[in-house]
């Protein structure tokens, strides 16, 4: 039996396991943060290939030296998802449609951004991203050059702390009322898809960030056409394997949002029926190449 290595043991672990079992393939943890490790002594449990590579690139690193597996998303497509911006550019140079974005390397004065932001053609509000997060963390929403001023001092007074890792971000284009998708692409095409909803009482309370860790409620839906060739154009551009394409769709635009190499597996009720048995031959084919 083949042995995978998944180095999460959430949801995506425990989802996963049973569905590769019944198709031949052994899902196993393996641990790669929060550690003590005696790098003398060998691992205690071998694989033949990993899924997804460690997020942490330091202990990634050191896990990978002790494992010499090939993995199905590598390091350097988990930084190449990680990095919004230059997911942002690269899919612009294909004529593939993002939001309208400027990029910050901190720090900048508010002279050149301010500047920047009108070239750009960008209308307030705006949204603020910090270029390396996830499940929205960091992100605000700015409605004139003033709140924007006092947003881009707050993150300057952070970045004052020297172990602050990447201190860039983006200024956004705002859509309202738009509708935001995930969409899941594994090897090439879309396998299923979620639309992120905030309950009523959130949009009342004029909360706006769709991310389900902030509350909003994933619902399984079948993308439109237009909307899985544009994630699967996503994927193929950017060359990852496995990878959720967040869509945002407001007044006749889809545009891409961003993406993540690291996407959770949610329950099977929101993918293709043959999902896992896709999920498995591309495990196969990715160990073969060991």
């Amino acid at each position: 039996m083949l042995r995978l290595a998944v180095t999460t043991s959430s949801e995506t672990f425990e989802r996963m396991r049973d569905p590769l079992a019944a198709r031949g393939i052994d899902v196993g943890h393996l641990r790669a943060e929060q550690f003590a490790l005696d790098l003398s002594t060998p691992p205690a449990r071998e694989f033949d290939v990993g899924f997804v590579y460690p997020s942490r690139t330091m202990e990634g690193g050191v896990v990978a030296a002790r494992h010499d597996i090939p993995w199905v998303n590598t390091r350097a497509d988990i930084l190449t998802s990680r990095n919004k911006a230059g997911v942002v550019a690269a899919l612009s140079r294909a004529n593939i449609p993002v939001l309208q974005s400027v990029y910050v390397s901190n720090p900048t004065d508010d002279e050149s951004l301010m500047d920047a932001i009108e070239q750009a053609g960008l209308d307030y509000p705006v949204v603020v991203k910090p270029n390396s997060t996830t499940r929205g963390v960091g992100i605000a929403k700015a409605h004139d050059p003033d709140s924007l001023s006092g947003l881009v001092d707050h993150l300057n007074l952070v970045h004052d702390y020297r172990a602050t890792g990447d201190k860039s971000y983006l200024v956004q284009e705002w859509l309202p009322d738009a509708r935001d998708y995930r969409a899941m692409v594994l090897d090439g095409s879309v396998v299923g898809a979620v639309e992120r909803r905030l309950p009523e009482r959130a949009r009342a309370d004029g909360r706006w960030k769709h991310n389900v860790h902030r509350g909003a409620v994933a619902v399984g839906v079948t993308l439109p056409d237009r909307h899985r060739r544009l994630a699967e154009a996503v994927a193929a551009e950017l060359d990852i394997n496995y990878l959720g394409v967040d869509l945002l769709e407001s007044d006749g635009r889809v545009v891409v949002s961003e993406t993540n190499a690291r996407p959770t597996i949610d329950d099977d009720t929101k993918y293709d029926e043959d999902f896992f048995d896709r999920l498995a031959a591309l495990v196969e084919r990715v160990a073969k190449k060991s």
